[in-house]
């Protein structure tokens, strides 16, 4: 266990000197470690270069692996609590917007229903919480992703299982004195020459690939981690923003929301959770997020 927790820390880290850190060992015990994983399985679990270290097909086999261990030692401690206290403890993460929407109503469900159930929140964006999910840390993930695959982090299979709750379509934000604010819809291109603020910097990873379909380089003046932060800036005339549905409350004065024409940037919100038969609690829970995101759709 100890060699397949080490290679997870190189995994996370992507460094030997990061994980050792980490770990409080030695550059030189998480080497000698890997090198004996590598010897027993006969074949190579990491691949070293200047620019660090990164798994190898092998290695990605035994971290998917250790990860699935580690979820269901964390399950029995759950369960052994639950024999000593009577109580469920369920631990939620989400990311922000996510989270103000779907969260509170879904979890006054919960309670209701299972009114023993000891709950715990915590935020993060998905590239970090959904790892924890498979390493069983927290029981479920409130996330999102764009148009690529969820950032679950190492391993041939992620080990969870996804339900898609909304989409939640971008729109561009403009203040209200703008040339373009009485705008129907809105084309990309038609915004070549504008200065950006946005309130997430994979929105902008996601803006610049839009843009370069459009045939611009969009200028980019501010990045937040808050979306209502980004609006504001808008509002201040700093820029014009891409905001994701969910988030254009509560209302900013001074602002225009303008949808944009077809393909459209969307965010696919759903729910991650390792699939169990025997976490009611769990089932009541997505159960009522998928209830909240059509009500709120």
């Amino acid at each position: 266990m100890q060699r397949l927790r080490v290679l997870r820390a190189v995994a996370e880290h992507g460094s030997f000197n990061q994980a050792a850190m980490a770990l409080r060992l030695t550059p030189s015990a998480i080497s000698q470690h890997v090198a004996i994983l590598e010897r027993s399985l006969g074949a190579q679990v990491v691949a070293r270069s200047t620019r660090g270290v990164t798994l190898t097909q092998a290695g990605q086999i035994m971290v998917g692996a250790a990860e699935s261990i580690a979820a269901e030692l964390e399950h029995a401690q759950q369960q052994v609590n639950q024999l000593s206290t009577g109580r469920v403890q369920l631990t939620i993460a989400t990311f922000t917007s996510g989270g103000r929407l779907l969260l509170p109503t879904a979890l006054a469900r919960l309670r209701a229903a299972h009114p023993r159930t000891v709950l715990h929140v915590r935020e993060g964006e998905p590239e970090s919480t959904l790892p924890l999910v498979r390493q069983g840390a927290v029981d479920l993930a409130l996330a999102y992703h764009f148009d690529g695959p969820l950032p679950i982090g190492p391993g041939p299979t992620s080990g969870l299982e996804w339900t898609p709750l909304l989409e939640d379509p971008l729109h561009v934000v403009l203040p209200e004195r703008h040339r373009l604010a009485g705008s129907d819809v809105l084309d990309l291109a038609e915004l070549a020459a504008e200065p950006w603020v946005l309130g997430c910097l994979k929105t902008e990873a996601y803006l610049r690939r839009f843009a370069e379909r459009a045939g611009f380089d969009p200028e980019v003046r501010g990045t937040t981690t808050d979306y209502f932060f980004a609006r504001s800036l808008v509002a201040a005339g700093m820029g014009i923003s891409l905001i994701p549905s969910i988030a254009l409350t509560p209302e900013i004065p001074g602002l225009r929301t303008v949808p944009i024409k077809p393909p459209v940037p969307i965010r696919h919100i759903g729910v991650a959770a390792i699939s169990r038969n025997d976490r009611p609690h769990v089932t009541t829970l997505i159960q009522a997020l998928r209830e909240q995101a059509v009500h709120r759709h």
